[in-house]
């Protein structure tokens, strides 16, 4: 019956149109008649929307797919013709199987391709190519014509644009893996430059101490320090600190610009006194109490204070060198009462005193060139030189903790000395810098350290490599990962222990940096690559110049081509880093030693008229850029994290009246980082080596860290082409008894003596038996 119908269709047009529909293109199978049906689901569009006729076939109830002949013949299609929104003919269409051809027009008569091509020209309705809507067990997998979405087609060229994005994404992975990483550092330090350059401009400069200041008034009961567990906030420093400048402004007769020397430990009143005479615009010398005798005398000598404050702990040495120490010095000392004479007290001072501010002008810096602070350091060669510290080189390391990521919520350990400008400078001046709170301790102490950062709910600590490895040596405990601690930044660590902190310890990020306390080039490890110190690249050594050159280790000296220029070294080969010197990295040299200032400079390098700083450090920087510690040279090495130089050794070494010379040098130990001390002596004739007395006299006139651990007796001293001191072959010779016939000498420590180095104690040293 049905199919009689269809049969009918073509000789009455009129029947396939719906009321007030134009007129539609035939829509069913051949012979067919498609009379008006109810639509096939009530139409959801929005009222007043131009909705399209839909003429075609729905498939019944249980019925199978099949040709146009099938439908006529089975009676498995029925015809369905109503009004319905283009997105519901995608999708209903789908659902309910439309097959065979459709027609759809609007009320306007526009005739909409399906392709997506719409014609916007009233055009008559037509019949479209015979495109199908395929019936699908999943709707959602079938393509909805653009032409029947209800949102906008995409203009063409933005696939192209995607697709050209994620194509140089994919380069940039490939060719360029830290370039993301590297654009963001980069813009860190561009900011923070800049706005210090802002500052300077506006005549408005402001130091780290100004920012202390601020802080104290902002946040007057934050905790800034944590002592053996006191809490000092930072308006209660900031008050001591008070009464420090009130009793040197009264007693101490000090003007702006003076310099007075610091021999402390780490204790807060370290920071109340270097804060107190900062108030006061005083140059702050930091004494490192390692340092005694001659060696301090030296010191005190080449920066000229007008006072010395020596804490309490420091009274021996204080008493070794009071009675040849210049009149001019005026000594405090930090107790009560003293039973020296002409030595001034400062804590019962301090109680009589009022805690109010000194006049801001006092402080006020017009320069951010100017001194701020003389940090000792043994440089290439010599005894210690003061470097010269300017606000500038301050408010440079103390935003090192930032560039690394840390925050004002976070805790920072300090166990570094504070003489050293990593814990002043780095830690306490970062702290500032950010608004955090940092946890002092007196000494490292490798049996306690994971203790205090649990208990302190620590987040970042300071290393050198030195520490890590002292951490690495302990007993290993349950839990050693239970602790905060998220960022860990130093340097001198190396690879095998980098990588065995982290697999002990956790996920610790260690931020490796390079930097010489009186240099002008710094470099930072930010992508956390294993064994660097830093990343470079273009638009890096745009802002802060240096390079890699070709190093006579022979001669000790940078080597030179024919026409007078220094080479350049390729990648991946060792070279000496130099730092160009201009008016953005200016070198400030050391203080009451122009001759050493000099003398770390390299003029003429690549052209006529440029300047550049001598850093005294071998790097290597490898096919990607990055760059890597090698080894120092000269007369320099480095053994407890601290700088050792020879020449202060050997003068030390010759004051006894059984030596005629003294080639000081440094040795690889395994599982040690950097070089122990080794001395090559020559005796005077008839004279016989005194261990007893060698042992007093090293102790007495060195730091622990300079004594020689290991002394070889020789005939004679090998000299080079220019008089110098032969060391190398001594170096690469060690201190092994089986290939050395020379009579060698170990410092052992646990019987306060120099020993026989037997091939036994040899062994036991290379075991680790022997504690170094």
């Amino acid at each position: 019956m049905q199919a009689a119908q269809g049969a009918a269709a073509p000789a009455s047009p009129a029947a396939q149109r719906g009321p007030g529909s134009p007129e539609l293109g035939a829509g069913g199978p051949e012979g067919a008649v498609l009379s008006p049906a109810q639509p096939c689901l009530p139409s959801p569009h929005p009222a007043g929307r131009a909705v399209p006729q839909v003429r075609g076939w729905s498939r019944r109830a249980g019925g199978g797919e099949r040709g146009r002949a099938g439908a006529e013949a089975g009676g498995l299609w029925q015809p369905v013709a109503g009004r319905v929104p283009r997105a519901a003919v995608a999708r209903w269409g789908c659902c309910w199987g439309l097959q065979a051809p459709l027609s759809v027009g609007g009320e306007s008569g526009e005739s909409l391709d399906p392709f997506g091509v719409s014609c916007q020209a009233p055009l008559p309705a037509r019949r479209l190519p015979a495109c199908r809507l395929r019936a699908s067990s999943r709707c959602g997998e079938m393509r909805v014509w653009d032409s029947l979405s209800p949102f906008p087609m995409l203009p063409s060229w933005v696939p192209g644009i995607a697709a050209g994005i994620a194509s140089l994404h994919l380069i940039q992975k490939l060719l360029f893996p830290y370039f993301w990483a590297d654009l963001r550092y980069l813009l860190k330090v561009l900011m923070y430059g800049l706005k210090v350059e802002i500052y300077r401009l506006r005549g408005k400069i402001v130091t780290v101490l100004d920012k202390f200041v601020k802080l104290a008034e902002e946040h007057p009961h934050k905790p800034f320090l944590i002592y053996e567990g006191k809490v000092h906030t930072y308006r209660d420093v900031d008050r001591r600190s008070n009464r420090v400048a009130q009793v040197f402004l009264h007693h101490g007769a000090l003007k702006k610009g003076d310099t007075v020397a610091l021999l402390m430990g780490n204790e807060p009143d370290f920071i109340h006194v270097w804060f107190g005479l900062a108030k006061l615009g005083c140059v702050v010398a930091f004494l490192n109490f390692n340092v005694r005798s001659r060696s301090l005398l030296h010191c005190l000598s080449s920066c000229e204070p007008k006072i010395l404050v020596v804490g309490a702990d420091l009274l021996g040495t204080l008493e070794e060198i009071l009675p040849n120490l210049q009149k001019d010095i005026s000594v405090w000392i930090m107790t009560k009462d003293s039973t020296f004479p002409s030595v001034h007290t400062l804590l019962d001072k301090m109680e009589a005193v009022s805690e109010d501010p000194v006049p801001v002008n006092r402080r006020s810096a017009n320069n951010l060139k100017s001194s701020v602070l003389y940090i000792f350091t043994s440089g290439t060669t010599g005894l210690p030189k003061a470097a010269v510290i300017s606000h500038m080189q301050v408010l440079k390391g103390a935003a090192g903790l930032w560039a690394f990521g840390a925050t004002a919520e976070d805790i920072i350990y300090i166990t570094l000395p504070l003489y050293h400008s990593a814990a002043s400078l780095l830690g306490i001046g970062g702290c500032i810098e950010l608004g955090a709170t940092c946890v002092l301790r007196k000494k490292f102490s490798a049996s306690q350290f994971w203790n205090d950062c649990k208990k302190y709910n620590v987040t970042v600590i300071q290393y050198i490599g030195e520490l890590c490895r002292y951490l690495c040596s302990q007993p290993v405990k349950d839990g050693e990962k239970n602790h905060k601690v998220r960022l860990a930044v130093g340097n001198g660590v190396r690879n095998d222990v980098w990588r065995e902190f982290l697999d002990r310890f956790g996920a610790v990020k260690i931020c490796e940096f390079y930097g010489a306390t009186e240099g002008n080039i710094c470099f930072m490890n930010h992508t956390g690559k294993i064994g660097s110190v830093g990343r470079t690249n273009f638009f890096y050594k745009l802002f802060f110049p240096f390079d890699l050159i070709k190093y006579d280790f022979q001669k000790d000296e940078p080597i030179r081509n024919k026409h007078g220029w220094c080479e350049k070294v390729k990648k991946g080969e060792a070279g000496l880093l130099i730092s160009k010197v201009n008016a953005k990295n200016p070198f400030f040299g050391y203080a009451g030693n122009k001759r050493h200032t000099e003398k770390k400079l390299l003029s003429e390098v690549f052209k006529k008229g440029d300047l550049y700083f001598n850093t005294g450090d071998l790097m290597v920087q490898d096919h990607e850029n990055f760059l890597y510690f090698w080894d120092r040279i000269g007369d320099t090495f480095r053994w407890k994290g601290e700088n050792v130089a020879t020449t202060e050794v050997s003068d030390v070494i010759v004051m006894l009246d059984f030596i005629q010379e003294a080639n000081v040098y440094g040795v690889s130990v395994p599982d040690h980082e950097g070089k122990a001390g080794m001395a090559s002596l020559i005796l005077k004739q008839n004279k016989s080596l005194d261990l007893e007395q060698m042992y007093k006299q090293v102790v007495t006139y060195l730091p622990s860290y300079a004594c020689p651990l290991f002394l070889r007796v020789r005939e004679t001293m090998e000299m080079t082409g220019t008089f110098k001191q032969q060391k190398f072959r001594l170096v690469d010779e060690g201190f092994n008894p089986s290939t050395v016939t020379d009579p060698l000498y170990f410092l052992d420590n646990s019987k306060q003596a120099y020993v026989l180095l037997t091939k036994e104690v040899h062994e036991r040293i290379l075991s680790g038996q022997m504690k170094l």
